[in-house]
């Protein structure tokens, strides 16, 4: 579908729905930096349907929550080396205003300015080149950061978040890009035989009753897996699946292991 503008999430988030309404599902969430396509407006201009740069994902948002910006600005957010936070809240100056932004935001500011800004911030808090890949004892810090999360579908934040957004922000904080929904991020990768060739950051997979892939976390320390469900938690992991560490039911049908991180 051919672009009719570009925006880019200035707010702390941002829900992308599912349609264009205010009780319509969440699919997914934008967090500050995000940028994307405008793809379709609704009749009433009321609700833009967009596709999300990073992961190609698609929804509605609220008009108002839009920010636009050029095809120029859009093109060098592409290929600049930006920052993404690491505390589970940062603080920034935006345009000489106050803004909250969570841990996986994008900060327009690198190291070696070539363009001309067309914003101003300023941002002291903790956070580290996107493009930089960092390996499993990085990935365990940031992954415990967002332990007891509550379970929000479609969320990708800290105070909501869903299973498969929990693996694609812990790995794109860690400088891997992982597409956006459990049965997508199961194309990803190379394939691992079993759990017991699985190394520490894999992520493994679940089916659901009809075979298919609806759940995943990442392999987590020995025999354990750290996952979205009912809230970000440390369970038990076998050949058989997930078992919950307190009920000890098997909560979820191991279906696939993946792993991401280079050998």
């Amino acid at each position: 579908m051919e672009e009719i503008g570009f925006g880019v999430c200035r707010l702390s988030v941002v829900s992308v729905r599912k349609d264009p309404a205010d009780p319509s599902e969440q699919v997914t969430q934008l967090l500050f930096g995000d940028h994307y396509s405008v793809i379709e407006m609704s009749p009433d201009e009321k609700w833009m349907r967009i596709r999300i740069h990073f992961d190609q994902y698609e929804g509605w948002i609220d008009s108002k929550q839009h920010q636009p910006i050029t095809r120029d600005y859009f093109n060098h957010i592409n290929h600049a080396e930006f920052k993404i936070t690491t505390d589970l809240t940062s603080t920034l100056l935006y345009n000489k205003s106050p803004q909250v932004v969570l841990m996986g935001s994008m900060i327009p500011i690198t190291s070696s300015e070539l363009f001309k800004m067309e914003e101003q911030f300023a941002f002291n808090g903790e956070a580290k080149n996107v493009g930089q890949r960092r390996e499993f004892d990085f990935l365990r810090v940031i992954a415990m950061k967002y332990l007891n999360s509550p379970y929000l579908w479609g969320g990708k934040n800290p105070f909501g978040i869903d299973c498969s957004g929990f693996t694609q922000m812990v790995y794109k904080i860690c400088g891997y890009k992982l597409l956006r929904d459990a049965g997508q991020q199961v194309t990803q990768g190379k394939a691992v035989a079993s759990l017991a060739a699985a190394r520490h950051g894999d992520l493994a997979f679940f089916q659901n009753g009809e075979g298919k892939v609806s759940h995943t976390g990442i392999v987590f320390g020995d025999k354990k897996i750290i996952h979205a469900s009912g809230k970000v938690r440390i369970d038990p992991l076998s050949e058989e699946g997930v078992q919950h560490s307190e009920t000890k039911r098997t909560t979820h049908r191991l279906s696939a292991i993946r792993r991401i991180m280079a050998e």
